[in-house]
């Protein structure tokens, strides 16, 4: 078995953006007159998408929603993180990252982005960044009804990467995630692929319990040595 592909999270690992979403969705909350309580961000949206993480909130007060409710709130969040992104400077992206992609990339490797963000979003930083090229492939959190920490993402990544390169065969097993959240590396493992957790939004020894891997910056992460595991299993 080798390694085939490496299927990227983007919210804490491509861009260092949890804080701005956690300000967007605190002003959404506020809009709908509530708060954001301690602990809840973490709770119900690192690792998931919009639609997941404002329907655990309201659902948890006690709101009623529906999906046109729900349409409308991220929308709104959608255009205010936009504005945002529009107003920065330079946008915080993992400077490791963006090394481990170049490493990537030299060892002729597939990649794709696997997110809950929204496409438009997605779309919008690799294009500012210059790193689109890189990213034939993305799976964003409207493309699936099912948020992480179901895997239908990271299968249909694996379905969508089959159709473009059909002579490839691939196999989820042939495939790396890159996740920064429980959500993710639990959405990873479901779908049988193997995981590194990077130390971006959780500590080391949080993510360490759960992933494959573990390393704080991907910059440690030692990319040959991982592909002769994948070479030395079921060799």
């Amino acid at each position: 078995m080798t390694l085939k592909a490496i299927l990227f999270d983007f919210n804490g690992v491509i861009i260092n953006d949890e804080f701005l979403h956690e300000k967007l969705i605190e002003q959404v909350l506020i809009d709908e007159n509530l708060l954001l309580r301690p602990g809840e961000y973490n709770q119900f949206c690192l690792g998931r998408s919009d639609r997941a993480c404002l329907e655990g909130i309201l659902t948890e007060r006690g709101r009623y929603i529906n999906e046109g409710y729900l349409d409308q709130l991220i929308k709104r969040k959608a255009i205010a993180y936009q504005q945002q992104l529009e107003s920065l400077e330079e946008l915080p992206i993992y400077s490791d990252t963006i090394d481990f992609i170049s490493q990537v990339a030299q060892a002729n490797l597939k990649m794709a982005v696997v997110s809950g963000a929204l496409r438009s979003e997605v779309e919008l930083v690799l294009n500012k960044t210059n790193l689109i090229d890189f990213f034939k492939t993305i799976i964003a959190g409207d493309d699936v009804k099912a948020s992480k920490p179901k895997p239908d993402a990271y299968l249909l990544a694996v379905n969508i990467l089959n159709q473009q390169y059909p002579d490839m065969d691939l196999q989820p097993s042939e495939c790396l995630a890159i996740e920064d959240t429980f959500a993710g590396i639990e959405a990873a493992k479901l779908a049988g692929i193997s995981v590194v957790g990077v130390a971006h939004t959780y500590p080391f020894h949080m993510l360490q319990r759960l992933a494959n891997w573990c390393v704080d910056y991907l910059s440690d992460l030692e990319l040959d040595r991982i592909q002769k595991v994948y070479q030395q299993i079921n060799s």
